[in-house]
């Protein structure tokens, strides 16, 4: 089952991010793909249950205007999403502090209220830190993919138990 990486992004920049996110988890030996936010809909939850959502923040703490009817998707049909994993990078401006990185805010609560179980903490970038985007994202990745490492073994090391004890 891939890895889906959702990407919401006004100027590209989340796209650029979510680029070398997949090069590295296919590094890692994961099978990913890239679904910009407008082409995302409810029924991929039936068969898709691991997520990597990457997004900037556009006006005073929205989500990108190419995610706005996915999101507002979740917010109105409000799909079970307890069997659905993920992990946020949010990409922002400082100087709003009291709207930083609302777009990856907003997406981190409407999939934890819907059940969704978060790995890992939210990456927060400023884009004023002086640290590219997708620098930071790679070495964010690092740990998060300590934490999605367990999820997958976890999750096969389970299976072979079960499946040894009813055979």
């Amino acid at each position: 089952m891939p890895l889906i990486l959702l990407v919401g992004t006004t100027s590209g920049t989340a796209e650029v991010v979510a680029d070398e996110v997949s090069r590295r988890l296919t590094a890692h030996s994961i099978v990913n793909r890239i679904v910009r936010m407008e082409r995302a809909a409810l029924p991929m939850f039936t068969t898709r249950k691991h997520f990597l959502i990457c997004t900037s923040t556009y006006g005073r703490g929205d989500v990108p205007d190419n995610s706005k009817p996915f999101y507002h998707s979740l917010v109105e049909a409000r799909p079970d999403l307890s069997d659905v994993f993920y992990g946020v990078i949010g990409l922002g401006d400082a100087n709003f502090s009291r709207t930083f990185n609302g777009g990856g805010q907003r997406f981190d609560n409407i999939f934890a209220e819907l059940g969704a179980k978060r790995i890992g903490e939210r990456m927060k970038h400023d884009r004023n830190s002086g640290i590219r985007p997708e620098q930071m994202a790679l070495e964010w990745l690092e740990n998060w993919l300590i934490e999605y490492d367990k999820l997958r073994f976890g999750s096969i090391a389970e299976r072979a138990v079960r499946t040894h004890q009813m055979g």
